[in-house]
């Protein structure tokens, strides 16, 4: 039986009208809006795109092929969901497309393998100059600066982060969309191309195991 996919939620006025300006700007290859827009998503995109890669330089490459393909093919947009909604949906291709290659030719790697890596998330400029960087899942708040409380928070946040690597992959994509990188279900249905019943069992499933996760910890 066919699967029902998400509908996109019809946008406002303003927001239509502001997409394309936003598209305009990009056509006619003004670089400071690129630059903008590559600093606001790329964060979003890294993690989206992790979720399915077993490396960060895998994911760093499909965020940079995601944006080589949202600049080719922009000529073609045709406005029927939100710019980012598309380009989101080009990033997940590209996502499944890479790890479907690695499947094939890469033994899977261990988590040990992968502690460390999310502290050098970045996505090089587009001008091919230093690239920038971002606070990664280890980074700490402000707030949370004492020495106890900065070792229980990081220790926290690494369970988290191997709970959240050990999701099937579906379960992983939509709980990292939702509530790592704050999309709206409507953007998560659309990327993904799954029903709105689908999503929610899938990250009603997600957010179980690594509750479950979170409790072990603190029954120590």
């Amino acid at each position: 039986m066919a699967q029902t996919t998400c509908s996109v939620t019809p946008r406002t006025d303003e927001s239509s009208y502001a997409d394309a300006n936003l598209v305009a700007q990009l056509r006619a290859g003004d670089e400071a809006a690129m630059s903008q827009l590559v600093d606001q998503w790329s964060p979003t995109m890294l993690r989206i795109a992790r979720s399915f890669v077993d490396s960060v330089q895998s994911a760093e490459d499909v965020v940079q092929d995601a944006w080589l393909g949202m600049l080719t093919g922009l000529a073609k947009f045709e406005g029927r969901a939100s710019l980012r909604t598309w380009t989101f949906s080009i990033l997940i291709n590209r996502a499944k497309t890479r790890s479907a290659r690695e499947a094939r030719t890469l033994p899977q790697s261990s988590l040990a393998s992968q502690e460390g890596q999310a502290a050098d998330d970045w996505i090089a400029d587009p001008q091919g100059e230093r690239p920038r960087k971002w606070a990664s899942i280890d980074a700490l708040s402000s707030w949370d600066s004492a020495p106890e409380n900065v070792l229980m928070s990081k220790e926290m946040l690494r369970l988290l982060d191997q709970a959240l690597s050990e999701l099937p992959a579906r379960q992983r994509s939509v709980l990292t969309m939702r509530d790592v990188c704050g999309m709206s279900t409507e953007e998560v249905c659309a990327a993904l191309r799954t029903s709105p019943q689908n999503q929610r069992v899938l990250l009603h499933r997600s957010r179980v195991a690594l509750r479950t996760a979170l409790e072990g910890y603190y029954r120590g």
